[in-house]
Order: C-alpha cells, then structure tokens, then sequence
C-alpha cells in the first residue's frame, strides 16, 4: 500500500489491477485511488460494474465517457466471472490509447484480468506477512485508545487465517467490549472471535501430526459438518506438496491457491512422512467414494477419516 501511495503522488494510471485474496487491501487500495483522482461528484463520475451488470461494451463506452464534475471519472470493475476473447481484444485496444480523463480499477479477485498485467499498474492485495499486519492493526487500535498483547495478536491473526479484512472487523468488537481496559488480552480474542474454518482444518491437521488424539478430537468437535470438503482439499494438497519439486509460486498456480497457503502447508509437510500422505491420500478417495455411493454419510465419514489418518 505504501508503494501505490507513492506512485500515485508521482502519477496516476489509466487502469490499475488489483489481484489477492484479502478483501480489505482492495477497499483500502480504491480509496487511495478514488482520493487521488479527487471524485468531487461521485453519482456521475464513479461507476460500478459488477457481474450482474458487466459487459466489455458497457465498460468501454464508460471510458469514453468525460467527468461531469471531475477532473477524473472513475470506474471501478469487480466479481467478474466470464471474460471472453472478444472482450480481452477489446479492453487491450482501448489500453493502448486510452482517454486521460477516465481511470479503471478492476478488482481481480477471481484472476480473470491476467491479460491486462502488462497493460495496467498491478496492485498486490495478498495477505500481508505477520509483521506488516502486525503494523497496521496497531495504528488502527490507536482509533480506539486500545493497544493488543503480542498473544492476543498472535492468536488473533491465526483465528482470522492472517485475512485483514476480518481483523478489522473483529477489531471493533474487541475494542468496545470493555471501555475500562485498554488492553485487549489473549483470552478476549479467544473468547471474543471466531475461528477461520482454514484455521480449524490447519489446528485439525497439527493435531493429526503429532498424534494427539484428544485435541483432534476436541477440535473436530468444533467443526460444523460442511468442512469435510476442506480437509479432503488440505490433505490432498499436502500430498501433492511433499511429493513436488516445484516453487511455491508454481504449485499455488497449478493448484489453484495463494502462494501464502502453500507456503503454510508446506510448514505442516514435516509433520507427516511422504508414505503416510501416500495413505491418507488413498484413504480420501476411499471415503469420497464410500459418500457417493451411500455407503457412509457424510458426519460419519469425518470422524472415519480423523480416526483413520490418527492410525495412519
């Protein structure tokens, strides 16, 4: 963020391209944006093209139109599913010449827009590391004349899967939840906040590791009964992690998530030998196919697997 602060005092850009799976950065990064270009009538001069409403027609004639009350229009593209040829051919003609007057933020979150990289500002809105995080939620308990031991902080990025955007939500509860203490305790964010399903399957996975039947059990009891698909997902992935040679960066692509999630799993790997993946990996397809088929139901089946993986 600081890096587009900078740049956008020296210039602004026709198009900037926003890619990362946290949610907040993209919020914060359009408001950076939408201040730099000094939107002073925003009901004619800032659009919103979502996947109800998308079209590469829509969004092009927007460019073209000139800001009613601006110096700048702004137009903002987000959860856009479906991109074809005929429209990558379109938004890169007009990227060649575009208009001075419009500026177009595509929030990416989806990767559909990889073909403009080289066209547009690119903006990275992954997950900050610990210690960035770590920066920004001081400066924002600060709003609140509240400060966090390094526990409760710790415990925190982990019950929120290092996810800004719901720090900040549960920032709020935490600091109104008594005005008397200025201090927000590890045992308030324990009581006070919800675990992240990823970190309940990451928490599970641990236990599993070091063979510690009652936490896994304990935490599996926790779990609500939909996240079968994420442990059948994260051991899988583990499987895949231990047995490749390749980078982070090209695993996260061929597998289809963030390079922040395999470098987090990849730290989990040392917990497991490669012949017990190996098993764990034939008793997924074992259950999948015992659920399918009716043999088992699926709360069983969760249970089946912890107390299979646990012998493994």
């Amino acid at each position: 963020m600081k890096t587009l602060k900078n740049r956008l005092k020296e210039k602004i850009e026709p198009c900037y391209l926003l890619q990362g799976e946290d949610y907040y950065l993209y919020e914060k990064a359009l408001s950076m944006i939408k201040k730099s270009c000094n939107i002073l009538m925003p009901d004619f001069d800032f659009a919103v093209l979502d996947d109800e409403n998308f079209s590469m027609k829509a969004l092009i004639d927007s460019a073209y139109i000139l800001p009613l009350g601006s110096k700048r229009r702004l137009i903002l593209v987000k959860n856009v599913s479906k991109i074809s040829e005929n429209d990558k051919k379109l938004l890169l003609e007009y990227l060649s010449k575009p208009t001075d007057t419009t500026v177009i933020v595509i929030f990416d979150y989806l990767q559909k827009f990889d073909f403009v990289k080289n066209s547009s500002a690119f903006v990275d809105c992954k997950r900050f590391d610990k210690l960035t995080a770590t920066a920004v939620i001081v400066k924002e308990l600060e709003k609140y004349n509240k400060k966090i031991s390094k526990e409760a902080l710790d415990c925190l990025f982990d019950y929120c899967n290092g996810y800004l955007t719901r720090m900040m939500n549960e920032l709020v509860k935490l600091s109104f939840y008594d005005l008397d203490d200025p201090l927000i305790t590890k045992k308030l964010v324990e009581n006070m906040t919800a675990k992240d399903n990823e970190f309940v399957v990451y928490e599970l996975t641990e236990a599993l590791g070091k063979k510690d039947g009652d936490k896994a059990l304990t935490v599996l009891s926790q779990m609500p009964k939909e996240v079968l698909g994420l442990i059948t997902n994260h051991f899988r992935r583990l499987f895949f992690i231990s047995t490749s040679s390749l980078s982070d960066k090209e695993l996260a692509s061929l597998l289809g998530i963030k390079e922040f999630a395999v470098a987090k799993q990849r730290q989990q790997t040392k917990n497991f030998s490669k012949i017990q993946l190996k098993k764990i990996y034939a008793l997924l397809e074992q259950v999948d196919y015992a659920i399918k088929s009716g043999a088992m139901l699926q709360e069983n089946a969760i249970y089946y697997l912890v107390l299979s993986i646990l012998y493994i």
